[in-house]
């Protein structure tokens, strides 16, 4: 979710609200101090470099890097004459990066005009992610988009006693299901394996990946198409759901302590723009880079 996408705070549909008496303007922009060396990498070459980096938070997109100038490689930036105009902050111009034997055109940019009260990203460039090879927090790549402080998981454990059922079958039973907790969704509850009925699950085509779990593999259940998924082989932060499986209940029957659970308002993810193409071809093969 993060602070600005899905249901956060700033987010056109947030699940909470700011309790104030006059209503906040329909769009808020939130810039603030990164606190983490990010490294940027192209054509094979460090070509930013920066503790300065500040993170834009807006509404519907993922935040993003904004680096000082001063933190980018001589000769990286090659204006083109190609600006366009950002709800709120004004002219924006772009730039081809070229670094070792690559180019690529549009893929960063700087915003020239921008207002008073935006003054933060004075002189910072930001680069398209998905343009270029990688970016780094210290010795560590990051992948997706840059990383939101908040975004939080947390799971905990229980022993309610949670069914799945479908075309009268009992597809899962368990009393040690794990509850996954991320920030901006309703709770997602996994069950063991060992308490599903491995047969009832059928395994499609057409993973998803996510920058906070890693990849996502899905299951029809029955004539329930990807009723069911599972983080095969989850990230570390939360290796406690690996192998587990979660079941959409609005797809399947889905019952915690006898009362049936409905799919929340709003917890679908939303289609990703062309700054949010979480493809998998970013993703590390098997587990966290």
């Amino acid at each position: 979710m993060g602070l600005a996408w899905q249901q956060g705070p700033l987010a056109h549909v947030a699940i909470g609200r700011f309790l104030v008496p006059d209503p906040l303007p329909e769009r808020l922009l939130y810039a603030e101090s990164l606190r983490r060396r990010m490294r940027v990498k192209f054509g094979g070459e460090w070509v930013a470099d920066s503790e300065d980096v500040m993170l834009l938070h807006e509404p519907g997109r993922y935040p993003v890097a904004y680096f000082p100038l001063s933190a980018i490689t001589d000769d990286v930036l090659e204006p083109s004459e190609h600006t366009t105009e950002h709800r709120g902050l004004g002219i924006t111009a772009w730039y081809t990066v070229r670094a070792g034997s690559q180019s690529k055109p549009r893929a960063a940019w700087q915003h020239i005009e921008l207002p008073d009260y935006a003054g933060e990203l004075k002189g910072r460039v930001a680069f398209a992610w998905r343009a270029m090879d990688a970016f780094y927090e210290e010795d560590d790549r990051i992948v997706g988009h840059a990383a939101d402080a908040y975004h939080r998981i947390d799971i905990r454990t229980t022993s309610r006693h949670l069914v799945v059922r479908h075309g009268g079958q009992v597809i899962a039973d368990t009393t040690r299901p794990l509850a996954l907790y991320e920030s901006g969704f309703a709770p997602r509850w996994y069950v063991p394996r060992a308490d599903v009925t491995e047969s009832a699950l059928t395994s499609v085509e057409g993973q998803t990946f996510c920058p906070y779990k890693g990849v996502c593999s899905y299951y029809n259940v029955g004539d329930a198409h990807r009723a069911a998924w599972s983080y095969l082989n989850a990230w570390p932060e939360v290796g406690a759901v690996a192998g587990f499986v979660s079941f959409e209940p609005d797809l399947v029957e889905v019952t915690m302590g006898g009362t049936r659970m409905r799919q929340e308002p709003g917890q679908s993810v939303i289609p990703h723009g062309i700054d949010r193409d979480l493809s998998l071809d970013e993703a590390p093969p098997g587990g966290r880079l």
